[in-house]
């Protein structure tokens, strides 16, 4: 159960939502892509309420969801909804594949590529409708470590590309720190907007500077004010 959200996101801003699991992180992004509906309140998206489902929005889940029988363009194609002629869309896919990374595997299918490159597939097939928002719903939670960090920087790649609107739901904490403008920080029962923590860094980010650190205890002492382990870190 939600209580009290009250959000306004600007424009090309990335947003990250922290929070035990159970909170609420994740019906919060349906609700604002329109696959759940409020019992009260309302979502608008540039002045106009979210209902259902649009191409104003796009959604990125921790699988990639690919038509394993289609190949990485067509898998791309398949994502857009829009109505527009044959030169057009292939010059969409075309760009899309360019922007993720994935030149030379237009024919390949879903098991011919990695974790972290199905995702990618994801990506494009997310932005090829040009969407006003685009939500992640723990997109890199199946990957290993190493390939996490590779996606982190490619979709801050395409968001200082494209300047679409993002918010990531997230249980990583120096993700949402390196990837967002601002972190909302939730809690449960009721799942509510505890925090709001700007995250006024540089680009790119260090994530062992003072400032990171600084930053991830503030986070981390959210959650754990009603504990009595304590936390600490040495700078």
């Amino acid at each position: 159960m939600l209580r009290d959200i009250d959000l306004k996101i600007r424009g090309g801003e990335f947003i990250s939502i922290v929070g035990t699991s159970g909170c609420g992180k994740s019906t919060l992004i349906r609700i604002i892509a329109g696959l759940e509906t409020a019992t009260s309140g309302t979502v608008s998206i540039g002045g106009e309420q979210v209902t259902r489902p649009s191409v104003r929005t796009g959604m990125i889940f921790q699988e990639s969801r690919l038509f394993p029988w289609l190949s990485v363009e067509r898998n791309i194609d398949f994502g857009l909804h829009q109505k527009v002629d044959k030169a057009e869309k292939r010059e969409r896919v075309r760009r899309y594949i360019d922007i993720v990374g994935l030149g030379g595997f237009e024919k390949a299918l879903p098991s011919q590529l990695s974790g972290g490159m199905q995702q990618r597939v994801s990506i494009a097939r997310a932005l090829i409708n040009k969407p006003s928002v685009l939500l992640l719903d723990e997109p890199f939670g199946a990957l290993d470590a190493l390939t996490r960090i590779n996606m982190q920087n490619e979709v801050l790649s395409i968001w200082e590309k494209e300047k679409t609107t993002m918010i990531l739901i997230t249980h990583d904490i120096d993700e949402a720190i390196f990837l967002s403008d601002r972190i909302l920080v939730m809690g449960k029962n009721p799942g509510e907007v505890k925090k709001e923590i700007e995250v006024p860094l540089s680009r790119p980010r260090g994530r062992n500077s003072r400032d990171f650190i600084r930053i991830r205890e503030t986070i981390y002492k959210e959650f754990f004010k009603d504990s009595e382990l304590e936390i600490e870190y040495y700078i």
